[in-house]
């Protein structure tokens, strides 16, 4: 069967780095991946799939960080004149952009993988150098990049799709496939772990391309030392005044923005682990007159547990406020993004490097290693273990030509073969009817 499964996934080559290309050239943010999913879904339909999309596997309640209506209606009309399919599309209105495909085959046990699907906020390069760039496929949309390698995990997901309905006749239960929207800023797990779709899920899978695997052959079969996360708006509001005439008028929010900064990167760090904060941005101000009646930030803390995280998040929020009354101004405080601590289970991580040793590309396979960053599938993991399942993700390696969210980021494609093989084969390997 692993002879049978290379034979197929060797003759789609093309096919998986075209839907790879296709992706890449129309990359599309959090929430408003209409043109992604779209396509996703009527692959999946010509597949043979049950689709279930929008709202069906989002829970509203947990959606963070929704565009306004404008982007969103925006974002609507650009897919569609860009090839999306408009029939789907309007099954997403509202930015509801998950798509799932479910294959069921039999009794036997519930596989769910996980695939992510935006962009990230970053305008592409034009250096001839880069592959993208130079062979037209680089992206259209401009200030919006596939720099972390989600058009490759799409790719993976279509090309494992295909395979499995060949493989009907030799494995037994229930494959639900995710496609998931908004991982960047980890606004998006949680909605699809609320509602009821991983009810049932004996295993779920998923990975990433690069992160801490940068070589093509190389394989991490499992992932602990994500670090739970916190994304945090913070806009301060003063009151503005003419900085000569009447300074002791104002009440200045950059003052108090500044404040918070310095004192941000200033929480004591927690012996009970590591932990992170990260001002990414700061808007204040109107002229060198004027006492700035506004500023807007942009922070986030991360710790290697969960309850780190809630100490960063905590001592931030008292910071934020503090620095607010200190100079007379009002703070408004919102979290816009969240994500959890998770880990693989070392029996699912095991049976993962037994199937890698079988993929002949693999010449360098390891068990563990930690994440290092914040990824939002750990809600999904924590719900199917919660439930007495079994969940990994998985590090597949490649020549990374830059950095993850990198103007200059894109990865050796050849690889995305290697990962199809290795989640096909894995299904297989738990689910395979032994009366074949």
């Amino acid at each position: 069967m692993y002879e049978f499964i290379e034979k197929l996934v060797d003759e789609m080559k093309d096919k998986i780095i075209g839907y790879r290309r296709d992706f890449h050239k129309y990359p599309e943010f959090a929430w408003t991946e209409f043109r992604t999913a779209s396509l996703i879904a009527k692959v999946l339909i010509d597949n043979g799939y049950k689709i279930k999309i929008g709202k069906e596997v989002i829970n509203d309640k947990y959606r963070m960080n929704i565009p306004s209506k404008e982007e969103l209606d925006k974002s609507y009309k650009r897919a569609i004149n860009q090839g999306a399919y408009e029939d789907i599309c309007k099954l997403m209105r509202g930015g509801y952009t998950a798509v799932v495909g479910i294959l069921e085959n039999g009794d036997g046990p519930s596989i769910s993988l996980r695939f992510d699907m935006d962009g990230v906020r970053i305008k592409e390069s034009e250096d001839y150098s880069h592959i993208p760039f130079k062979n037209s496929f680089s992206s259209n949309n401009d200030g919006i990049m596939h720099a972390c390698g989600h058009d490759g995990h799409i790719a993976i997901g279509l090309g494992v799709a295909e395979v499995i309905v060949k493989m009907k006749k030799y494995f037994k239960g229930t494959i639900k496939l995710i496609f998931q929207p908004a991982e960047e800023g980890v606004s998006g797990a949680r909605a699809i772990s609320e509602s009821n779709l991983l009810d049932g899920v004996d295993y779920i899978i998923s990975g990433h391309i690069g992160i801490k695997a940068r070589k093509s052959g190389e394989i991490i079969c499992g992932t602990d030392g994500f670090l739970a996360t916190s994304k945090i708006n913070a806009e301060f509001k003063g009151k503005s005044s003419h900085a000569g005439v009447a300074p002791e008028k104002g009440h200045n929010a950059l003052l108090s923005a500044a404040t918070a900064v310095l004192n941000l990167d200033a929480i004591p760090r927690n012996g009970e682990g590591d932990t992170r904060i990260n001002v990414g941005k700061l808007i204040a101000g109107s002229g060198r007159n004027v006492i700035p009646g506004r500023a807007f930030m942009e922070i986030e803390t991360r710790g290697e547990t969960t309850e780190l995280n809630r100490y960063m998040e905590n001592y931030a929020e008292r910071i934020l406020m503090a620095s607010a009354e200190m100079h007379d101004t009002h703070v408004n405080i919102k979290c816009v993004g969240k994500s959890i601590s998770a880990s693989s289970d070392d029996e699912l991580v095991k049976l993962i490097k037994n199937v890698a040793n079988n993929i002949k590309e693999y010449t360098i396979i390891r068990e563990k290693d930690s994440f290092g960053a914040s990824e939002d599938v750990c809600y999904m993991m924590n719900k199917v273990q919660a439930n007495g399942g079994k969940a990994s993700y998985i590090m597949f390696g490649s020549n990374l030509k830059a950095e993850h969210h990198s103007p200059m980021f894109d990865f050796n494609e050849k690889d995305m073969l290697c990962a199809v093989k290795l989640y096909s084969e894995l299904i297989l390997k738990i689910a395979a009817d032994r009366d074949v």
